[in-house]
Formats: structure tokens, sequence, C-alpha cells
């Protein structure tokens, strides 16, 4: 894979996301350290923070992604970044569970205007053929910059002192509104017209639409497989060394940065997306039944599945990914790019919210069993997939499919 992509709009999307997922990657490593041991916070306090924090970016998706159509995606995108950096620098002044909630909702709202916006300036800015190619380069660097911010952020955790953590919230914060700066030198694609007649959020309508977005964003649950589920699988439930998370998790990270470009070749058309979509399925259920596997097993066997089971959710992983940018620009309206992108936002934010719950509720509160539902329920949204799109395909009358819908 090329480090960048060629010189134009994708160039200047992929150093702007460098940027800001550094600064992501700082503050995911060290915030709830800062917010228990600087702030004062309970971690039940944090936990429902996140929550509601991330129900406000899930009721805000598709109302952000209208207000880029309207404005131009170019300003929303600036807009949300320098406020993520304004109300980052506004975290040095939480001292309540009030505070933290006031701040983490308005912080919430900003980033979902800017994925709304990014996802319609993709569309706006880049040729149809290469939106999927675009979006796979800003995953991978995304895992690159979320690496390197996590490793920087270790000395902030290190030091466990308020200037440690106050010293990386204000890094956060700057490379937030450096990536805005970046921003500006993408070209300005014109706003849209609101509709005369008719309902103006046509995304939440959208019967199919919303069917693939629940399904992808159901799918999206199995991230936490290896972020959340695996970890206490591992140590809790096998005889495979705990060294093996950071083994499993830093593998994960270097095939997705490797690979993930290529993997979306395929998924470029609708029926090659939606097709995606059910192979994703396919080896994340078998992911699923290795890693139940890996508990009965002696040590060098537990770590052989756990592997095998690794590399398997990683594929699945990134046709899954590739799917979901393939269908949610394919199903899009050329008129309602941002609020179509948001809605699909909102998918992977409401997964994001569930996955907690049902991931560690299923493999460690079932064990083995819970793991094979798990593995039935992916398989079953996977498959789900190409009937939706389908569906979806009979309701647009002019599609862009380039190739005859058979998935």
């Amino acid at each position: 894979m090329r480090l960048l992509p060629p010189p134009g709009p994708a160039r200047v999307l992929t150093v702007g996301t460098l940027v800001k997922t550094v600064g992501r990657g700082l503050w995911l490593v060290a915030s709830a350290l800062f917010l228990t041991r600087s702030v004062g916070l309970s971690a039940a306090q944090v936990g429902v923070g996140l929550t509601i924090s991330a129900l406000v970016g899930v009721l805000a998706s598709a109302p952000s992604g209208y207000l880029a159509d309207r404005v131009g995606p170019r300003g929303a995108q600036v807009g949300g970044l320098i406020a993520a950096g304004i109300l980052t620098v506004g975290l040095i002044t939480v001292r309540s569970f009030p505070a933290f909630l006031l701040v983490g909702a308005a912080t919430a709202l900003a980033d979902a205007v800017e994925r709304g916006a990014r996802g319609a300036l993709i569309a706006g800015a880049i040729p149809a053929d290469q939106r999927v190619h675009t979006r796979a380069y800003l995953r991978a660097t995304t895992n690159v910059g979320i690496s390197v911010g996590a490793v920087l952020g270790g000395f902030a955790i290190a030091a466990d002192t308020r200037a440690g953590y106050l010293t990386l919230i204000l890094t956060t914060a700057a490379a937030s509104l450096a990536a805005a700066a970046i921003s500006v030198r993408l070209p300005t694609v014109a706003p849209v017209a609101a509709p005369t007649r008719g309902p103006r959020l046509v995304a939440l309508r959208d019967r199919p639409f919303l069917a693939f977005t629940l399904l992808d964003g159901l799918m999206s649950m199995h991230f936490s497989l290896l972020t959340l589920a695996l970890p206490l699988w591992i140590a809790g439930h096998t005889t495979a060394p705990a060294w093996m998370i950071s083994v499993l998790t830093l593998v994960n990270t270097a095939l997705v940065v490797l690979l993930q470009v290529r993997a979306a070749r395929s998924a470029v058309t609708l029926p090659g997306a939606a097709r995606a979509s059910r192979r994703a399925g396919v080896v994340i259920a078998l992911a699923c039944v290795l890693f139940a596997a890996s508990g009965a097993l002696p040590t060098p066997g537990a770590i052989g599945l756990l592997c095998c089971g690794s590399l398997a959710h990683v594929i699945g992983e990134l046709w899954h990914s590739a799917a979901g940018w393939g269908i949610s620009f394919g199903l899009a309206p050329a008129d309602a790019q941002g609020q179509y992108q948001g809605t699909y936002g909102m998918g992977y934010e409401l997964g994001k919210m569930l996955a907690p719950v049902v991931v560690t509720s299923l493999a460690l509160g079932w064990g083995v069993p819970g793991w094979l539902a798990l593995g039935g329920l992916f398989l079953l949204l996977g498959a789900l997939v190409p009937p939706v799109v389908r569906w979806a395909g009979r309701t647009r009358p002019a599609s862009p499919v380039t190739e005859p819908l058979t998935v």
C-alpha cells in the first residue's frame, strides 16, 4: 500500500486525519485516568457520561449531515474540528459530573458534525470510483494515528500528574485545530439547496437504507470482540499468556494499515459491497468459533486458535468496513450525501453503545455457548445485507450501480 494517496483532496483528507487521530489516541488512552484520578469522578460516572455522550452522537448524526449539505461540507468540517478543539480545552475546567456531561455531550455533537461533513466531502470532492478507496486510506491512517497517540499518551499515564494530563489535553486540542487548518486546503464543495417540498431528513424516511444502517451498526459490534471480550476471555478463560492480548492487538492494527486499501477494491460497486458484507459475516462467525474453542486447550493450542481467530476476525473487519462505505455511498442521492453519511454513521454509534453489554454478556457471561451465539448473530447480519441492498436498489429509479444487483 502507498503511504499516501495521490496529490489532491484525498491526500489532504489523509494528512488531516493523521493529525486529528494522533490527538484522539492521546485522549483515548488517558481519558479514564484523568477523569477519575485528576477530576475525581467515579468509574460509574465516567461510564454513564460516555454513554450519554454516545447517545448524543447517535441522535445528532443525521441532522449534522443535513447541516453539511446545506452550508457546504468543508465549512462544516472545519467548524466541527474547531469546536471540538475548543471543547477539549474546556476539559481543563471540569470539576464535577454535570460539567463533564455538558462538555462530553457538546463534544459528541461537534464530532457528529465533523463526521457527516467528512462523508459529504468525500462524495463531493472525490470521483465516485475512488470514494471507497479513499475511505480505506482514511481508516488505515486512523489506525496509525491512534497507535502513535496511544504510545505518546503513555508518558502522561506514567507521570500520573495533573500537569501531565493537562499537557495531554492541550496537545489533543491542538491536533484538532491543526486538522481544521489542514482541512481549509480542501476544495469547496457547493452546498445543496434544501428541498422545496417534502421532508428535510429524507435519509430517516428511506426504509431500505435505515434497514442497512441497522444491520451494519449491529455488525460493527464485532470491533469490541478484540478490544473488550477477547482480552477478558484470554485472561480469565484460557491458558494463553496475558501478553497475547498486546500481540493480537498489534497484529490487527498492522494488518488493517497494510491491507485495508486492498480489501476495499472488491466493494466499489453495490453488488460487490453486498457480497463483501456477507463474506465478513462468515469469517467473523468463524473467528467466534475459534475463540470459543481456545478455552478448552493447553497453552500451545490456545495460542494457535487465538491467532487463527484473530486473523479471521481482521479479514472480516476489513471486508465489513469496505462494504459499509460502498453501500452507504452507492445508495445515497447526490443531493443528500451529507445526511446519508451521517445516518450511516448513526449505525456505527449505535453498535458502539450496545457492544459492551451484548458482547460481554454473551462471550463472558455464557462462555462457549455465548461465543457461538455471537458467531450466529454476525453470520445472520452479514447474510441479510444483500437482500436489503436489492430492496434498496428497487426503490431507486436511477441506481448508481455499475453492474446488475445480483448478490
